[in-house]
């Protein structure tokens, strides 16, 4: 599969799992692990929440793959204007009935090709990072730089690596590998690289961005990362 195929695949699985997608994140159905995992889920979860919650997302705030709302909810209510992009029209329409408002702009774009006509005081993305093919990379974070104003900072967060990650039958040994997924009897496949902490700050100072990025515990990592 080319990275063209692997952006289109992943665009198909998460519009087919928008009516789920949240239901990892709030551990409900499928997603309850039993008391002490979903106990120590939600306290890593609660540790990234605060920490959206200290970042200054005030101003013109752009959201990358907004997803069906769960830090829109957070950021639309604090945002002077919001700019919720995503790739999927079930995510948007999903996100759009929840927490839509007059200060919230919907964009269903292609990150990889977009181009926003503003700049932005602030950015938040949310599980993206791990979903960015290899090939689209370095042009990837170069195009994120010229999005922002100056001294302007995007909050990431995301999954990290971990014994039982990835949980593919493809393994993931770079951000060109594929991972299969499933939704019922549908398989996809799509991007999916796990990184550390440090090891995506030196990936990003590579490419002249300064990150300070934390492990919330044994599954997220999250921080501030500012084009230098």
């Amino acid at each position: 599969m080319t990275d063209e195929d692997l952006i289109d695949e992943q665009i198909r699985y998460y519009d087919d799992r928008a009516p789920e997608y949240e239901d990892y994140w709030f551990r409900r159905g499928a997603y309850v692990l039993g008391a002490d995992e979903d106990a120590a889920w939600f306290r890593e979860t609660a540790i990234v929440e605060a920490a959206v919650d200290a970042f200054d997302l005030s101003g013109s705030v752009l959201e990358l793959a907004c997803g069906s709302g769960v830090w829109t909810r957070r950021i639309a209510p604090r945002a002077r204007r919001l700019v919720a992009v995503d790739s999927s029209p079930a995510m948007i329409e999903l996100n759009r009935e929840r927490f839509g408002r007059a200060s919230v702009e919907y964009v269903l774009a292609d990150l990889f090709s977009w181009e926003p006509p503003e700049r932005f005081d602030a950015a938040l993305a949310g599980f993206i990072v791990s979903h960015i093919p290899a090939e689209r990379w370095t042009a990837f974070w170069g195009r994120l730089a010229t999005w922002l104003r100056p001294g302007a900072g995007v909050f990431l967060v995301d999954e990290s690596v971990g014994r039982d990650r990835p949980a593919s039958d493809v393994p993931v040994t770079d951000g060109s590998h594929p991972q299969r997924r499933t939704l019922g009897d549908r398989t996809y496949t799509i991007v999916k690289r796990y990184w550390t902490p440090g090891e995506l700050q030196h990936a990003l100072a590579d490419l002249g961005w300064s990150a300070a990025l934390h492990a919330s515990g044994r599954r997220l990592f999250y921080g501030i990362a500012r084009p230098v």
